[in-house]
């Protein structure tokens, strides 16, 4: 089978990220290893971490054996909530970057804002000097809000070049993806096909029917017209592959307006606000 050619988002400072990558959220360690390895066998080229998902090893371990050459990889970590502060972040990514057997990561992310200890804008800084000394190729957040971004950027060196969001048919965040075009920030999904909530619902299955495709397919083809960038997880070789298998058709205007019409308020995660 030829190589799967994904494409890349230029981001806001010209790094160039892949378009589809993959999760490991919620992988134990012991199975990530054989889920990532898996993926980059499968294409892949993009993998997506964090430091509280516990598998940090497991990916680096993968990464190592594969003998893939290291720029042709794109590696996201991110810094877990109790490590916020500029001191802490920059010995959290020491931690990180140890764990994952790397001298540096492509995209390293604040995860959560957690407003209630408004340590976020020290926690930039702190990613900031990362990016300044070259062990962090570029960085972002996660889970931001429109209030959380405009507040972080002003005084700020960098704006973040990505805000990672629970994003899906159920969940489609129009207001905030218009505030991350209006600031130059490109918009990442996570939980992208809401953990199969909306893998059953009546225009999805109906589109997949009309292109040969999985429903799960069709959610991501439409992630990709909307210009999102997207992290799909799975542990099943067979899933991964299929999961990369979306370069070869297309929806059509009235089928991105189906979809458009499935948006409810649908969270699989809990809201930024309340997460602390």
């Amino acid at each position: 089978m030829a190589p799967v050619s994904i494409p890349t988002v230029t981001l806001n400072d010209g790094v160039e990220i892949p378009q589809l990558g993959f999760g490991v959220f919620q992988v134990p360690d012991a199975e990530t290893t054989a889920a990532v390895s898996s993926a980059l066998e499968a294409g892949y080229r993009s993998i997506d971490t964090a430091a509280i998902y516990g598998n940090e090893a497991g990916v680096g371990k993968a990464l190592a054996e594969s003998g893939i050459a290291r720029e042709e990889l794109f590696v996201t970590t991110k810094l877990w909530n109790a490590d916020q502060g500029y001191d802490a972040t920059l010995r959290a990514f020491d931690d990180s970057l140890a764990k994952l057997g790397l001298d540096h990561v492509d995209m390293y992310l604040i995860h959560w804002p957690t407003p209630a200890r408004d340590l976020y804008k020290e926690t930039w800084k702190a990613i900031e000097k990362l990016v300044a000394d070259g062990r962090v190729r570029t960085a972002g957040v996660s889970n931001f809000q429109p209030d959380h971004l405009k507040r972080l950027i002003d005084g700020a060196d960098l704006v973040p070049a990505v805000n990672q969001i629970e994003l899906h048919p159920g969940l489609q965040q129009a207001e905030l993806r218009a505030v991350h075009a209006e600031l130059g920030i490109a918009t990442e999904a996570w939980s992208p096909l809401a953990q199969g909530a909306v893998l059953g619902d009546e225009p999805i299955t109906a589109i997949a029917a009309r292109h040969g495709k999985s429903p799960a397919q069709v959610v991501l083809r439409w992630h990709l017209q909307l210009g999102n960038v997207v992290i799909p997880k799975s542990v099943t070789p067979e899933r991964i592959r299929q999961n990369l298998d979306v370069f070869d058709f297309a929806l059509t205007d009235d089928e991105m307006t189906a979809i458009a019409g499935l948006d409810r308020d649908l969270r699989t995660g809990p809201h930024p606000d309340q997460l602390n």
